[in-house]
């Protein structure tokens, strides 16, 4: 047998002493090697009771002992006492005067498993990115999905804490309307993935989560780390597919896929441990076509009818718009010009239109502008697409509302309308531009409310305290972002004054919109980059900025490594105030006493050099300037470090 094997070289003659017993690569193959009784001996490195690493055992009293339940194996011939028959594999070795050789068969040629099935469904439904964390209850899966990278249809990143690799596959998700895939183990990686995946499931973005699960003869008994994942997932996930020997495997990705889309949400898959392995060499792999036929929904004529006589009548309309709209911007803009309204933004849909366009009103409600509060407070009609009318939003209820979603649940869900119209923001728009009307034409009036607003802004900017004013920070990004830059925010008092002091242009704005999840500006940004690496889409080669405070980039730091591994061209700013400031405000204005809301930290600006990324921190409106200008300029992740006071906001 030794002849027809390659023989390869695995020690040096004295690598091992008398006694010892050491774990040897051979190629993709794990050996236990042994030295005993002047020999050396070579095993199957896996026990075959539970696949303990026998490498990493010890030989008493004359016998090998696995080092996870104690049973013992001859260290030369592998088998075991009493001849039960359960011995270890092992391979013909030679000492030879360069070192010790083994005989090992050539690698043996891959044969396609369940999760190969899976995976190729997945990736013909067009997933390119994968963010997740390989561990010992998901390795079948993984080398699936390593066999897609490979090929080169697939992009996998490897992440610090499974928390993150949900956030980025749901900002992903929000901005291109594709899934994402997440790959966590079984019990806590599955669990470290569920705040992602709820923000995710609020905000309506498609992400596939893959997790593995203990082996199927040990579920509901308890097993280490099992956790009953479809229950853990059931009021985030749209739809939970179960893989067990017996599955249809493309079928349950195709219905994954297909939910994930359709649901605009969460499709979770769980993959007990010995079901990714399974041979299928002879199961189809499945995809969209004929499964998958969107189109966007037109509205029906007689509530268009009444939606068009409701617009005539108005005399000063005025156009909210939710991130639910954000497809169909380029006719409700149009619809805007023809009655000459303001367009106010939630918000999520901060950018939606720019700031600079004379019919922009700005943002409304918590994070907003006085622009948009005033033009609401004197409208006649408010005309609203694809808002949830969220209490930080701030819509009036007392006005009279025309409010246009997709979905039907959406219309009237927290108090009635005037009139609900269900149909694509798009098409209900190209549809009033038909309406005939006198409305008032709001130009000028914009344009004084942002003059006002603009004056203000600038006497905040000038305000002096322990750090730079947050107006001062956001006027300066205003003009050094790139206008077609990809911005991901964090949850905090940094992101109540982006929304209200940061002026967009074509910029593409994410948040943790409904969940408010601080934490979530970097991972996001990770998210967003893996999408601008796609050529074919439009994000390709935009700049991509995140922007949070200390509290919530210390959450999630250490995947600034996972940027610097993979190059990720990120420009994080960090307002460093020292403290949760946006929880000391609310104590402030609770009357409570400021309490454990103080931060301990680091030089940022020194842990990004640290970690391999540029890093630098400022202090002045000048170094902040300079720095964002190497920042931006700089290919690869880089942090600018902003010392902010927590009172100037």
């Amino acid at each position: 047998m030794s002849e027809r094997r390659p023989w390869k070289k695995v020690a040096d003659v004295d690598e091992l002493e008398e006694g010892e017993v050491k774990n040897v690569q051979c190629g993709k193959r794990t050996l236990c090697m042994t030295r005993f009784q002047g020999r050396y001996g070579a095993l199957d490195n896996k026990c075959p009771h539970q696949g303990g690493p026998l490498g990493e055992g010890s030989i008493e009293n004359g016998w090998l002992r696995c080092p996870w339940h104690g049973w013992d194996f001859h260290p030369l011939t592998g088998e075991s006492p009493g001849g039960h028959g359960d011995q270890v594999e092992t391979f013909p070795v030679e000492v030879r005067p360069d070192g010790v050789y083994v005989a090992l068969d050539d690698e043996k040629v891959h044969v396609r498993t369940a999760s190969d099935v899976l995976v190729e469904t997945l990736v013909a439904w067009d997933l390119r990115q994968v963010f997740g964390m390989v561990g010992h209850s998901n390795l079948g899966v993984a080398d699936a999905i390593r066999r897609q990278v490979e090929a080169g249809r697939l992009a996998y990143f490897g992440i610090r804490h499974e928390g993150a690799a949900a956030f980025a596959a749901s900002a992903y998700g929000k901005l291109t309307g594709r899934p994402a895939a997440c790959l966590a183990i079984a019990g806590p990686g599955a669990t470290n993935l569920l705040t992602g995946l709820w923000d995710a499931h609020v905000d309506s973005a498609p992400v596939i989560a893959l997790t593995g699960q203990v082996p199927t003869h040990l579920i509901g008994r308890g097993a280490f780390q099992e956790v009953d994942l479809a229950e853990a997932f059931g009021g985030v996930a749209a739809y939970t597919g179960e893989i067990f020997a017996h599955s249809d495997f493309a079928e349950i990705a195709d219905l994954a896929a297909k939910h994930a889309l359709m649901d605009t949400g969460v499709a979770h898959v769980v993959l007990p441990d010995d079901v990714q392995v399974l041979p299928a060499d002879d199961a189809r792999s499945s995809g969209p076509d004929g499964r998958w036929a969107p189109a966007p929904q037109p509205p029906a004529a007689g509530p268009l009818t009444r939606a068009q006589e409701l617009l005539s009548r108005a005399s000063r309309p005025v156009i909210i718009v939710g991130d639910g709209a954000r497809a169909g911007m380029g006719p409700v803009t149009d619809l805007a010009e023809h009655l000459g309204c303001p367009v106010i933004t939630t918000f999520k849909a901060k950018g939606v239109i720019s700031d600079h366009h004379p019919l922009a009103g700005g943002v409304l409600g918590r994070s907003g502008t006085p622009i948009a509060s005033w033009f609401m407070n004197e409208a006649d009609l408010l005309v609203v697409f694809g808002a949830s009318f969220s209490n930080h939003t701030g819509i009036d209820p007392k006005q009279p509302i025309l409010q246009i979603d997709s979905d039907l649940a959406g219309l009237g869900r927290h108090h009635p309308v005037t009139l609900g119209l269900q149909g694509d923001a798009g098409l209900v728009a190209v549809a009033l531009l038909q309406t005939k009307g006198s409305w008032a034409r709001q130009r000028a009036e914009l344009a004084e409310r942002w003059t006002i607003w603009r004056t203000e802004k600038a006497r905040r900017a000038a305000a002096q305290g322990t750090g730079m004013a947050s107006a001062r920070l956001f006027a300066v990004l205003s003009e050094r972002v790139p206008e077609d830059a990809i911005v991901a925010v964090d949850v905090g008092n940094n992101t109540y004054s982006f929304g209200r002091y940061f002026e967009c242009r074509r910029q593409h704005v994410l948040m943790s919109g409904y969940l408010g999840s601080i934490g979530f500006g970097f991972p996001a940004a990770m998210g967003a980059w893996a999408a601008t690496t796609e050529a074919d889409t439009p994000f390709a080669g935009r700049k991509v900025v995140s922007i949070g405070g200390d509290g919530g980039f210390g959450q999630y730091m250490g995947e600034l490594t996972t940027a610097v591994k993979y190059g990720m061209d990120i420009t994080h700013v960090l307002l460093n105030n020292g403290e949760l400031g946006n929880i000391s405000k609310e104590q402030r204005a609770g009357e409570w006493p400021v309490w454990q809301t103080g931060l301990h930290n680091p030089n940022f600006a020194d842990y990004a050099r640290l970690c391999g990324a540029w890093g630098r921190r400022v202090t002045t409106t000048k170094e902040l300037e300079d720095a964002l200008v190497e920042a931006l300029a700089h290919e690869g992740p880089a942090l600018v470090e902003v010392l902010t006071d927590p009172l100037l906001i």
